[in-house]
């Protein structure tokens, strides 16, 4: 084992990786982390973090907030999953992903404790970056939880700050199948004493949080307390408008490059943790850096997959990594369906996700075009068609999403308007992302 390819494959083939064998990867609890960190000298206590947990929003999030710390001028770490294209894209710094070289050092040189540590592919992650953001000596780390939080193995740090984007359903089979029971993993990351901002909450879920945080100390301040964010112009110059309303940073107008319109509830959670951290003194966070991180999210770190534009015209072709109930509802209000305009939706799925919750909401005046990721976690193409019929949602199958956006672009004249969703896992399979 020397080339970069032959690290990799090694990672895939012999440690346990959810994206492949899903529930079964998992590895409950902190043990494994915390003893891996201890045989490293417990990298994640030189860092200074931001903890982002929460269903839907906190990839995204997660990138607003490192964009905007480094238009602060700070040297910002950001840790995300699952990668897209490239597993470096996991650890990155002011956007810039981790060298190859990095990674198959540390693993050849680790190779028989790597094996002999019973930890998770993830696990093995997040050390890889807590070690590598405490060796480049970043100012700041943007830590995203994996799954969950309570359990979650980026849980072992004690950040300058928390935020949970929302709560969905999704993972019900780890994380509980009612909303109470996933805020409450979500509500793990909340620690003793560190600021915590909600960007948005169900009736449902709301308690949790207070209480949770009432008991640990923690100031604590749901999104809409500081701020309120409206939108303002639809695909303004290329740009996404919202007018802000903030009690610490006034009334102001953010131009997002990011443009499905969920992004909305995100931004405003992300500008009320700029306000908190700004009014503890915890960071100096000014407008200007807030605004123009907003603005640049997409070229400060590289962001892909949400309500991206892959083609304006003749199709229109609009692909987002959504992939559950909530997060594809979020794009569908936004896809305007007319006489004149018909839609086609692209979509494959991960045959653990609830498949039936996500088909009953789409719209049965759609074409579909039906297929699969190449994944062993994947929903056959001829299960999806099945159900999907059941529903009355009919089309056409596929074998893979770029086989089918060729379909797509040959009959741009009867379908003007495509839409790929489902997965995650789908979108990282479009060659031209």
């Amino acid at each position: 084992m020397q080339s970069y390819s032959e690290v990799l494959d090694f990672l895939y083939q012999q440690l346990p990786v959810f994206h492949r064998e899903g529930k079964k990867a998992l590895k409950p609890g902190l043990e494994n982390i915390i003893s891996l960190c201890e045989a490293f000298g417990n990298p994640q206590e030189n860092l200074k973090c931001i903890h982002i947990a929460g269903t839907n929003g906190k990839g995204s999030s997660s990138h607003f907030m490192a964009s905007i710390l480094q238009e602060a001028g700070y040297k910002v770490g950001l840790y995300t999953s699952p990668h897209l294209k490239n597993f470096t894209e996991r650890f990155k710094i002011d956007g810039i992903e981790i060298p190859e070289d990095w990674i198959t050092q540390f693993v050849i040189k680790h190779k028989d404790f790597i094996l002999n540590s019973n930890a998770s592919f993830f696990e093995w992650t997040v050390l890889f970056a807590f070690l590598y953001f405490k060796e480049e000596k970043v100012d700041i780390a943007i830590i995203e939880t994996g799954l969950g939080g309570r359990l979650d193995s980026t849980n072992i740090i004690r950040p300058l700050a928390s935020l949970i984007t929302n709560i969905s359903f999704d993972h019900q089979d780890v994380l509980g199948n009612t909303l109470q029971e996933i805020a409450s993993e979500k509500a793990g990351i909340i620690k003793n004493k560190i600021p915590v901002t909600i960007s948005e909450y169900k009736s449902e879920t709301k308690d949790i949080f207070i209480l949770k945080a009432k008991n640990l100390g923690a100031p604590f301040q749901f999104s809409e307390e500081d701020c309120f964010v409206s939108i303002s112009e639809n695909d303004y110059k290329g740009f996404q408008k919202y007018d802000v309303k903030s009690q610490f940073y006034g009334d102001f107008a953010v131009y997002s490059a990011l443009l499905g319109l969920y992004q909305q509830k995100n931004i405003q959670g992300i500008i009320a943790l700029c306000s908190q951290l700004s009014k503890l003194t915890i960071l100096k966070i000014p407008l200007a850096a807030l605004k123009k991180g907003i603005q640049n999210v997409q070229i400060n770190t590289n962001l892909k997959g949400r309500f991206q534009i892959l083609q304006d015209v003749n199709p229109k072709i609009i692909v987002d990594t959504a992939h559950n109930e909530a997060g594809i509802s979020q794009v569908l209000e936004q896809v305007e369906i007319s006489d004149s305009q018909r839609l086609r939706i692209i979509i494959g799925m991960v045959k653990d996700k609830d498949v039936n919750k996500v088909l009953q909401i789409l719209p049965k005046e759609a074409d579909y075009i039906f297929t699969e990721i190449n994944n062993p976690r994947k929903l056959p193409v001829e299960e999806l068609d099945e159900l999907a019929k059941k529903r009355g949602l009919l089309g056409k199958t596929c074998k893979n999403v770029n086989e089918a956006l060729l379909q797509v672009r040959e009959e741009a004249n009867e379908f003007p308007l495509v839409l790929v969703i489902g997965s995650t896992y789908l979108i990282a399979e479009i060659n031209e992302l």
